[in-house]
């Protein structure tokens, strides 16, 4: 848990349109108990007259005829591995008064992208599967297609209106306003408020079949064992954190030995998660150029012998450490190609039970920055993306908020953290990496609405897949409070999270 150098429920509606017919629309309660809201992958709109032309970027989506000029939106949705479909909705947000029919079409071939769809490459529509008639006073409209939507999988559609003088415009995910596309499917028998997680187990990659995966990082600024102070943070929140956490840098020798006994524990199975940071007394680039080669070969070496799937993550939270100036060695593009160079040498030298994971800061300072993107080294090496992330519970103070507000803080104008990782990197599971409320020492505040929102917002940010508190009494500069137990309401806020069986996921 590092700082940075500087310092949403759904909405009920009263009535939307899903066919021909008026349905209520889900309200907070009902999407805390089954609903997952998936946002698009891709989303964007063409136009006829202008074949070379993308709007991927655009804040609007637009269907309907002005002249010879006819536009198409087009969506795309990945319903993640595990989720039993109930029904199917899809919902659009328009920005203009709707009039006219609205179609739905099956799009087959999902290879298209934001970045690139234009009216010359666009693919062909298939059958229709819903059509609405909305009214000029809806804000939200809805098409019912869980006849198309059976499974876990990729889904594209394109939206057309029947107007041949108007257009109809809607909101995209890029939209400042937010309120962009959602696919909102009811799962049977899957959701946080009491459904049967018995049979979920973890993959080659550690993404569990359903449910989400536990973690803990305690001790955290101590001279305490890592180990005994993660024991004692189990028994403290009533529940074996799947996810063990530890943390190492440069030459250190690890798995250490109380790592490896803490995950052969059979009563207790457990999963490493390796922070390294191995550019430690070097730099990125260095490591990028081979110069810590002998390194990585021998934590290949060790982990080999070690045998178990793990997780690692490399020098987690990048962005506080960029030295954005030529050559510095500390570049993004640097941190990029460190990455890179690390995992492909350690598959070469055939340590292939690691699994990665990206852990950024997620911080709206460094969203906004020119080279953020240039942090991500590719999705053919990317194995998850993590987040380290934490909200404050003093009123006021830097960061306040509940669990939602710590996933996807955004920089004016631009996406926040789980928005960017869904439509930028679809399919990829998230790990919160390190999360946690906070208040200053000697300014106890309840902690419990934090916890008490975490089941709700995993719901609505299903990319999620595993979340791992760190747990401290102290932060790095020693003022602030990250612990489950600093007020007795807030440790049986916590109890109550731990003990949802959400998190019974087993270690295949």
């Amino acid at each position: 848990m590092r700082r940075a150098k500087l310092p949403r429920s759904l909405t009920a509606l009263t009535a939307v349109v899903t066919g021909a017919t008026f349905v209520t629309a889900p309200t907070a309660a009902t999407a805390a108990d089954s609903d997952l809201v998936l946002r698009p992958a891709d989303d964007s709109y063409v136009s006829s007259s202008r074949p070379a032309a993308a709007f991927g970027s655009d804040e609007k989506l637009v269907a309907g005829k002005l002249g010879d000029d006819s536009k198409t939106v087009f969506l795309k949705f990945t319903v993640p591995a595990g989720a039993d479909i109930k029904t199917a909705v899809l919902f659009l947000r328009p920005t203009s008064t709707p009039s006219g029919k609205l179609t739905v079409s099956r799009i087959a071939d999902n290879s298209w992208t934001q970045a690139k769809l234009t009216s010359g490459n666009a693919p062909k529509l298939g059958p229709a599967v819903a059509s609405v008639t909305p009214k000029a006073a809806d804000t939200r409209i809805g098409f019912n297609v869980v006849h198309e939507v059976t499974g876990p999988g990729t889904y594209s559609f394109a939206l057309t209106s029947a107007l041949t003088s108007d257009v109809v415009r809607f909101q995209s995910a890029e939209s400042k306003a937010g309120g962009g596309p959602e696919l909102i499917i009811t799962t049977a028998g899957k959701t946080p408020a009491g459904g049967d997680y018995t049979n979920c187990v973890t993959g080659a990659k550690l993404v569990p079949s359903c449910g989400v995966l536990w973690g803990g990082a305690a001790g955290g600024f101590t001279s305490k064992p890592r180990d005994a102070e993660h024991r004692d943070w189990e028994a403290l929140s009533g529940r074996t954190a799947t996810i063990f956490h530890t943390y190492h840098k440069g030459d250190e020798s690890f798995p250490t030995t109380a790592e490896i006994a803490m995950t052969s524990d059979a009563a207790n199975p457990r999963v490493l998660l390796l922070n390294w940071k191995i550019a430690y007394g070097s730099t990125w680039a260095k490591v990028a150029k081979g110069e810590q080669d002998k390194r990585i070969d021998a934590f290949a070496t060790r982990i080999k012998a070690y045998g178990k799937k793990t997780f690692l993550v490399l020098h987690h939270e990048p962005e506080n450490d960029v030295v954005a100036k030529a050559g510095s060695g500390w570049e993004a593009k640097d941190y990029a190609a460190m990455y890179r160079h690390t995992i492909e040498r350690l598959r070469a030298k055939g340590a292939t039970n690691v699994v990665n994971v990206l852990a950024y800061m997620g911080n709206e300072k460094w969203l906004a920055q020119s080279w953020w993107k240039d942090l991500y080294p590719g999705d053919d090496i990317v194995d998850w993306i993590g987040l380290d992330s934490y909200v404050s519970v003093e009123k006021g103070y830097y960061h306040y908020g509940d669990f939602g507000d710590l996933l996807d803080r955004a920089p004016k104008g631009g996406q926040g953290f789980y928005d960017w990782a869904v439509t930028k990197h679809a399919g990829k599971p998230i790990m919160v990496a390190e999360w946690g409320a906070y208040h200053r020492i000697g300014k106890d505040a309840d902690k419990s609405a934090v916890y008490d929102s975490v089941l709700p917002e995993l719901v609505k940010h299903p990319a999620i897949k595993a979340i791992v508190h760190f747990d401290t009494k102290a932060d790095d500069e020693g003022d602030r409070d990250i612990s489950i137990d600093s007020t007795k309401a807030g440790l049986a806020s916590f109890k109550k999270l731990a003990a949802n069986p959400i998190f019974k996921v087993r270690l295949g």
